[in-house]
């Protein structure tokens, strides 16, 4: 399989076979707009704007305009994912872009997204290199500190609103910066100085999603991250959610997983 596959498209894109199991997509809209369903959530992208699905994402119905054109870069989801460089900011890109699939770009971020889809693929072309894989990993990590650079931009921007946004968009942003340590629905009330219950009401009248049930889903998404780090053991994971002892860890990842943490990490190795 390709890890890595650049296209410039116009019309509709020729998706690689079973790109949503294997590749993680990007795509840069230069004319016309693509609308899909993300999460059983439709959206829409017009041109200037950056588009990005993880490997795995759940995308239907994608249509494009007749006077569609695009950069699309399509990377292999295990040759992306060993070769990241900063675990942290990998978990925020992740839960962000699950959320939030579209990135509205400024013509400078567009430009520079352009010239790092063209220098990552001819590094990936340059098979007879001395240092080949070096110098690919290299680039690669080269790519991500930059979109994570563009998306930290976006991000911020995202954050203003939030923090002067409906009860329901602070709620989210909270979970998104305290999911790692804080589980309990009263804790997020408090610092929204309202009743878990009626926290509770607001996040089923915005999504028909509970509070507890939101908290669950990015504790979760964080949990598979972190399990998938090679660098921390069990022991330092537990600690770093602030559980008390390492079995209160297994526990809680048996309900949200099915599986112990031993277990999830020997069903990856």
């Amino acid at each position: 399989m390709e890890k890595i596959i650049l296209l410039e498209s116009s019309g509709n894109v020729k998706f690689p076979d079973s790109y949503l199991q294997h590749f993680h997509t990007h795509i840069l809209c230069s004319r016309g707009s693509i609308s899909f369903v993300f999460n059983h959530k439709q959206h829409s992208a017009k041109a200037g704007e950056f588009v990005f699905w993880f490997a795995g994402s759940q995308v239907t119905d994608v249509v494009f305009s007749k006077n569609f054109k695009a950069h699309v870069l399509f990377i292999e989801s295990d040759f992306l994912d060993n070769n990241i460089p900063d675990q942290s900011w990998s978990i925020d890109v992740i839960l962000h872009s699950k959320a939030n699939p579209i990135l509205h770009l400024q013509d400078r971020d567009r430009a520079k997204v352009v010239s790092n889809f063209s220098l990552l693929h001819n590094r990936y072309l340059e098979s007879g290199h001395l240092f080949y894989n070096e110098i690919l990993q290299l680039q690669m990590q080269l790519f991500l500190f930059d979109m994570w650079h563009i998306f930290a931009n976006e991000y911020e921007r995202r954050k203003r609103t939030f923090e002067s946004g409906s009860l329901y968009e602070q709620f989210m942003h909270l979970v998104h910066e305290h999911c790692l340590e804080k589980r309990e629905v009263k804790f997020y009330a408090n610092q929204l100085h309202i009743t878990a219950k009626h926290l509770n009401y607001v996040c089923k009248q915005n999504t028909d999603v509970t509070a507890s049930e939101w908290i669950q889903r990015y504790a979760k998404e964080r949990i598979i991250l972190l399990l998938k780090n090679k660098n921390l053991n069990i022991a330092e994971i537990a600690d770093k959610m602030e559980f008390s002892s390492r079995s209160f860890f297994t526990r809680y990842v048996k309900k949200l997983l099915g599986v112990t943490p031993s277990e999830f990490r020997n069903r990856l190795a």
